[in-house]
């Protein structure tokens, strides 16, 4: 087991991301490690990593698109009125400012199904007030990831509703049928364990102040500092326009691509910016979440060649020889491989077919009940996701808090997330399989 392929590959992974080595690279290497142990040569892994990487494409090019949008909202002035109007409210009040950015967080799953979209446009012109504040980042952070996570675990509305389907889809297909209104139920434990974890993040872990330069950005140093921006203005309007065009847009056509597109020609078009400060406006965007896209990409290449190799399903199937009939062990391996498997693949989404397929079996095998099946295989494809170097829930957050250069994405996001949520989440989801 400890030779299979994706272990070799997630260790090598996280000893590179944790040794600061760039992710792209310790992805890329992670990947050439895991296909040629599994058998194939490098000339094949390279060919099955690129034919991957239009997996994630239309993610990649939201977030690109969602840079670009961010940097006009940042050029039109209005955060400047952001910070004038938060200021007063946050001053001395860090737990509650973190708290509430996690409840934002919340709503961006369910209730405006946005998921990261408000991350690079609501954190970086807020990053001046937090250095004030001197907040420890790493807290917002794990804030910011509790709302990109628990919510889709325990409340089947929005992008929950996708992934409890995928559960209760998933189990069927493999012989056991579980409805849609349980599935709150098996993943309300662990879910319990991320709460937990957030209170300890907020209240003991990240308590103290930490000093941040004020490093000028276009999205910091801009911040209503300019006397023409203390006057409300046109581009003002257009700018709160464009975000609810882009709001609209995502509601109606669940696509952040069209959403971010209707958003930034509303601002084109309505005269809050130039046609010509394209270039300009196109290169921060770039700059800002060009590398969380082609993260993205890259992850999904990754993920392409750990499932072509079958590792995963020989790491299953190896997890599964030593279980016997000890529910505690079954609920113990499954959750090592879901970690092992997720945190490689950075999707929790994607985890659950894959984990499914021999999760479900093995536990009506042992006896274990619909409930405690789901828990599992919620809970072991979700374990993996928040302190994944290449996941959306740890990216995310980064790419909002690291504008100025002050944030490192693995020991100040996937460190963090992963000890205040990966740990609960271990124990919690062991803790209900035992008792659903």
């Amino acid at each position: 087991m400890l030779l299979n392929p994706v272990v070799l590959s997630v260790l090598v992974l996280v000893i590179l991301s944790l040794a600061r080595v760039n992710v792209i690279f310790s992805l890329l290497i992670a990947t050439v490690v895991g296909g040629i142990t599994a058998g194939l040569g490098l000339e094949e892994t390279i060919t099955i990593l690129v034919g991957g990487l239009g997996g994630q494409g239309e993610t990649a090019l939201s977030y690109i698109l969602l840079g670009i949008l961010a940097v006009m909202i940042a050029r039109s002035g209005i955060t400047g009125f952001l910070i004038r109007l938060a200021l007063p409210f946050m001053q001395g009040r860090q737990g509650i400012v973190l708290f509430t950015l996690a409840g934002i967080a919340c709503l961006s799953q369910n209730v405006v199904p946005i998921h990261i979209a408000f991350i690079p446009i609501l954190i970086p012109p807020l990053l001046t007030v937090f250095n004030r504040m001197k907040v420890d980042r790493r807290g917002i952070a794990t804030a910011l990831t509790f709302g990109l996570k628990a919510p889709y675990m325990l409340i089947p509305v929005g992008f929950g509703l996708i992934f409890h389907t995928i559960i209760a889809d998933e189990m069927k297909a493999n012989g056991m049928e579980i409805s849609l209104a349980q599935i709150p139920l098996a993943m309300a434990i662990p879910v319990g364990g991320m709460f937990l974890g957030l209170v300890f993040a907020i209240l003991v872990s990240y308590r103290k102040k930490r000093n941040y330069k004020d490093i000028p950005t276009e999205f910091t140093s801009a911040a209503g500092a300019r006397e023409e921006d203390q006057q409300w203005k046109w581009k003002h309007v257009v700018t709160l326009i464009a975000l609810a065009v882009t709001l609209v847009l995502q509601i109606v056509f669940g696509s952040l691509v069209i959403a971010a597109l209707g958003g930034i020609f509303t601002m084109f078009i309505l005269r809050a910016e130039a046609w010509h400060s394209g270039d300009d406006i196109v290169e921060g965007g770039v700059k800002m979440m060009g590398t969380i896209a082609f993260v993205m990409l890259i992850a999904s290449g990754y993920a392409t060649v750990l499932t072509e190799t079958g590792a995963v399903n020989e790491l299953v199937e190896s997890a599964s020889a030593w279980i016997g009939d000890s529910v505690f062990v079954a609920a113990l391996l499954m959750m090592i491989v879901g970690l092992l498997v997720t945190i490689g693949i950075g999707t929790s989404f994607g985890t659950i077919p894959i984990l499914a397929a021999i999760f479900v079996p093995l536990s009506a095998t042992i006896g274990l009940s619909p409930l405690a099946t789901a828990a599992l295989i919620g809970t072991s494809g979700a374990i993996g996701d928040a302190g994944s170097p290449a996941s959306d829930s740890t990216l995310g957050p980064t790419s909002g808090l690291n504008v100025d250069g002050q944030h490192n994405h693995i020991w100040d996001t996937c460190v963090p997330t992963f000890l205040h949520y990966n740990i609960p989440l271990f124990i919690f989801g062991v803790v209900a399989a035992l008792v659903l």
